[in-house]
């Protein structure tokens, strides 16, 4: 997970008694590169991490290296606004258009035992919810129910100079695969470079594909698809993958979980079968246009053979989905 290598170098130069600038994107609009939560570490000779890359974000870090290192202009927290077009007053540099909001906010040792924590709810696939202020770093109480995406992340600006900034660190979006072949094992070690914490199912307790499955973050062999209801629960950031062994436990999953609400839901399986089981299950009165939102067959149409391309394709389809404004289902409103 890249956000922890992020803490870990902050941990490591606090533990020497240094301080560092953690600069995190906290608004993000238009065609900015920085989006929001994205945050890069810098010390006085190195830096982890990123907030957009290119020549705006070569710049803050520059200037991050000098708040820390001159004491003179020493400034502990400030908020930088980022416009990405040529002649505009704050201009970045870029002319992409858009515009994001950079947080800086000094970390010295007095700050490593929060990271230090920080570090192990990541470690431990957990959750917790940072917040920054123009005077605080802490670590707060996480929202009891997460509703919408917007629930992750809150920043207001009472002022020029006060402001609030919270945000649940940790995967943000959960991908579910259901059944562990060769195409999981594909998808698997490719999603898990991204921001997705993985939960793969199966009825194979034997599988060697399940075995050699490093990549996802829980395997769970359950006795029978019928069960896989009990597992997954409706929500905006579900992200559930059907490729189970045949088009009859693709079936029993589809109608498992057909009355569940999930950001996207996608089954592996040839147009013409998959044509078929849909048509069944709308004549069986099934409603028509939530089957049409099921993805399938599944993944961008690139033509793809292998197990590595299927998953290619399967993962840039997810992407496209997570990156969209609009969720199957749930409303953001």
């Amino acid at each position: 997970m890249k956000e922890l290598e992020i803490w870990k170098f902050a941990a490591e130069r606090l533990r020497r008694n240094e301080s560092v600038m953690l600069l995190v994107v906290a608004e993000s609009e238009g065609s900015s590169p920085g989006r929001r939560g994205f945050k890069m570490i810098v010390a006085g000779d190195d830096l982890r991490g990123s907030i957009g890359g290119g020549v705006m974000e070569v710049s803050l870090a520059e200037l991050a290296k000098i708040r820390i290192t001159n004491y003179e202009i020493r400034i502990k927290t400030e908020i930088i606004e980022q416009v990405h077009r040529k002649n505009a007053a704050d201009s970045s540099g870029m002319i992409c258009s858009g515009r994001q909001t950079v947080i800086f906010f000094e970390l010295n040792s007095e700050h490593l035992k929060l990271v230090r924590e920080i570090i192990g709810c990541l470690e431990n696939h957990q959750s917790c919810r940072l917040q920054i202020t123009n005077y605080k770093f802490q670590i707060t109480e996480k929202p009891s129910k997460i509703g919408t995406q917007n629930d992750d992340f809150r920043f207001e600006r009472f002022n020029e100079n006060e402001f609030v900034y919270e945000e649940n660190l940790g995967f943000k979006n959960k991908l579910f695969i259901i059944g562990g072949g060769h195409c999981a094992l594909a998808l698997s070690e490719l999603m898990a470079k991204m921001d997705f914490h993985i939960s793969l199912f199966d009825d194979r307790a034997d599988l060697n594909t399940i075995e050699k499955n490093k990549f996802v973050h829980e395997k769970k062999i359950i006795e029978s698809y019928e069960q896989i209801g009990e597992f997954i629960e409706s929500s905006w950031n579900c992200f559930v993958v059907v490729m189970t062994l045949g088009y009859k436990f693709d079936e029993i999953v589809i109608r498992q979980l057909f009355d569940k609400n999930f950001k996207y839901f996608g089954v592996l399986g040839s147009k013409a079968k998959m044509k078929t089981l849909l048509k069944t299950l709308e004549k069986e009165g099934f409603d028509k246009e939530k089957l049409k939102q099921i993805k399938t067959p599944i993944g961008l149409p690139i033509n793809s053979h292998t197990p590595e391309e299927i998953a290619v394709s399967i993962a840039a389809e997810i992407i496209a989905v997570k990156n969209a404004k609009e969720h199957i289902g749930i409303s953001e409103k």
